[in-house]
């Protein structure tokens, strides 16, 4: 499995980068089980994300968006990608591209392009409600929404979890936990447990910030919430252009020992 860093900016894009946005592939089965094709799954698709996922893959090759809350810094190129299926000149590869997200997922988005809801962009997208701690499977991914602590109805850390032949032929199992937007909570660790790779958000800083409860990590919390979980590598992102990364970095290594990095928009990582 590996993750792909499309946007990382907190709250809104940054000069070096979209909003949130990771594109994850994996080698598996096709769906008619006939051969082998690489999936790729979008988690998030906050503002400014679409153009710079183009660098990447084509529009029309993605098999399924994920999405961790109904914040526009992480849905809103939503919208983008609905142009870009129903108005493509040249026609569209995939159908009804699947979308999990929270139940408001549909009506939100319909309402952020003015459309009626009815038919709103259920033409072009598959709607699919998270529940929490019930587990779907896209290609080789299977893929567990945790509720997570954040000021809107609903927000999920995602846990995926995929399977791949090591070197000497055995099944490895890889776990890429993502936070989503969360401050601390037990949902939180329980989806990073064990997790190879952690990539957590960390908008907030100590000292400046220690007054907002319920909204955001600061890096020495992210760092907290990996250790709690024996997360084996850190990866923090969503800072928005007021946290600097480095002073995020110093705070997690107060609480996490593991491997810890920033991520940077444009770095691919092996799961």
């Amino acid at each position: 499995m590996k993750l792909t860093i499309i946007g990382a900016s907190g709250s809104f894009p940054g000069p070096g980068s979209p909003a949130s946005c990771y594109l994850i592939t994996a080698e598996g089965p096709t769906p008619d089980g006939t051969g082998t094709k690489t999936w790729r799954v979008i988690m998030d698709l906050g503002n400014g994300s679409l153009g710079t996922l183009q660098r990447y893959m084509a529009l029309d090759d993605i098999d399924a968006v994920l999405l961790s809350h109904l914040h526009p810094d992480h849905c809103m190129d939503l919208c983008g990608l609905h142009v870009a299926i129903r108005w493509n000149p040249y026609g569209w590869k995939g159908i009804h591209v699947p979308v999990h997200g929270p139940a408001d997922t549909a009506d939100r988005m319909a309402t952020a392009y003015g459309l009626d809801p009815d038919p709103g962009m259920h033409p072009d997208f598959d709607f699919h409600h998270w529940q929490a701690l019930v587990p779907v499977t896209v290609g080789p991914f299977t893929i567990t929404p945790f509720p997570v602590r954040h000021p809107i109805d609903e927000a999920y850390a995602l846990r995926v979890e995929s399977t791949e032949i090591g070197p000497d032929g055995e099944t490895v199992r890889r776990v890429l936990t993502y936070s989503g937007d969360t401050d601390t909570c037990d949902g939180l660790v329980e989806a990073a447990r064990d997790a190879d790779l952690f990539l957590c958000e960390a908008a907030f800083q100590e000292g400046r910030d220690d007054g907002i409860d319920g909204v955001h990590l600061t890096g020495r919390r992210a760092g907290q919430m990996a250790s709690d979980a024996g997360a084996r590598r850190l990866l923090l992102t969503h800072l928005p252009v007021w946290t600097d990364p480095l002073a995020a970095s110093v705070e997690a290594r107060e609480t996490y020992a593991g491997d810890l990095a920033v991520a940077v928009s444009g770095v691919t990582y092996r799961v």
